[in-house]
């Protein structure tokens, strides 16, 4: 029970951080890197109640995937918990490209709103940045409680 409390708790967290950093990213106009309202609007088919259902689905994604993060880690089997936040970074990342190649290849290209269906290089990045934190966050806290399967 323990491992399923902290793998959702760690999920939230790294959710949490990846939604700030690319508020952040957006905000500062590095990018087009509303994540939150994208996700959203793909189900509202409108930016303006977009935000709601995007913030719940980024955060059950991100409480579910942190699953697959413990896993991983508990096959890699680190022994501190600085090197499991290395591992969690390095998950992240490659989790980053593979969603950062989603966005250009597919999410983009039938996104329903306009302003979404450009998916260039900033984007990409944005996300991969946005994902490496997700990975670092949930793999310090898998490090830190010491949770394996």
């Amino acid at each position: 029970m323990k491992v399923i409390v902290i793998s959702i708790i760690s999920g939230l967290l790294g959710a949490a951080g990846m939604s700030i950093v690319m508020s952040f990213i957006h905000s500062a106009k590095f990018a087009n890197a509303d994540m939150i309202r994208a996700i959203g609007s793909i189900y509202t088919r409108s930016l303006d109640n977009s935000f709601t259902p995007g913030l719940v689905i980024h955060f059950i994604i991100g409480a579910l995937i942190s699953f697959v993060y413990v896993g991983l880690i508990t096959i890699m089997s680190p022994t501190s918990p600085i090197i499991t936040t290395g591992i969690g970074g390095m998950i992240g990342l490659f989790h980053g490209v593979a969603v950062g190649f989603i966005l250009v290849v597919a999410v983009a290209e039938y996104h329903p709103l306009k302003q979404f269906q450009e998916a260039g290089v900033e984007v990409v990045i944005a996300h991969l940045v946005g994902h490496v934190i997700y990975g670092v966050i949930v793999g310090a806290v898998i490090g830190y409680t010491g949770i394996r399967f």
